[in-house]
């Protein structure tokens, strides 16, 4: 996959989670957690709204994802919104500009986050696994540590899961300076993504503190 193509995709989708379907359920329900939903991912409450493959799904019916952010939400009933003062990061992106998705890329993103869904119910039944529209990443905490999928970054630019001990570890599975990373490739697979996360279990409960600096 194109790394300039499947950035620009992860943005969008980014702008689509903060500003269409967090930030209104904010305005409503004074919540900006989403969920993973079949194909794609969603609000947890009030508004009902969900990005389906290329399309973003309300109770009223289907619009593609196209044209700009705040156009977007307007064609489901709601306002966009950004959330900076909840959080001081997220998409980079305005309601006036234009949402940008590729399809191929979309496909691997939303498959990444299937696959990472899965897993962690799997790995976790207790916990529910929350999609993060602050970074766009989905995840779990559990005793201290913490379990994700990110559909990439400035840092790693394709989809990857992620185990991050809040006090971080030593040893040759960490290659992060806050964990350990493992790309997820073209094809996401819910059983690679559960076993690395145990491996990441087992690891931080018996691999010594980092050094400190």
């Amino acid at each position: 996959m194109d790394q300039q193509t499947l950035g620009r995709t992860r943005r969008a989708l980014h702008g689509v989670a903060e500003l269409v379907l967090a930030g209104p359920q904010y305005t409503e329900s004074r919540e900006i957690r989403l969920r993973v939903t079949p194909g794609g991912f969603g609000t947890v409450t009030t508004p009902d709204l969900r990005v389906a493959g290329p399309e973003l799904v309300s109770t009223t019916g289907r619009v593609p994802l196209a044209g700009t952010f705040g156009g977007l939400a307007a064609a489901v009933g709601v306002e966009a919104r950004a959330l900076r003062d909840v959080y001081a990061d997220g998409p980079g992106v305005g309601v006036d500009d234009v949402v940008s998705v590729d399809p191929g890329a979309a496909t691997l993103i939303l498959a990444a986050f299937a696959a990472g869904d899965a897993a962690m119910r799997d790995f976790a039944p207790g916990e529910r696994p929350v999609l993060w529209p602050e970074h766009f990443d989905l995840g779990i905490s559990l005793q201290e540590v913490n379990y994700g999928v990110s559909p990439g970054d400035d840092h790693v630019p394709e989809p990857y899961a992620y185990v991050g001990p809040w006090a971080p570890r030593a040893g040759g599975f960490w290659n992060r300076p806050y964990g350990a990373t493992r790309p997820l490739g073209e094809t996401p697979d819910a059983r690679a993504v559960e076993a690395f996360f145990r491996e990441g279990a087992r690891r931080a409960a018996t691999d010594p503190p980092a050094a400190r600096d």
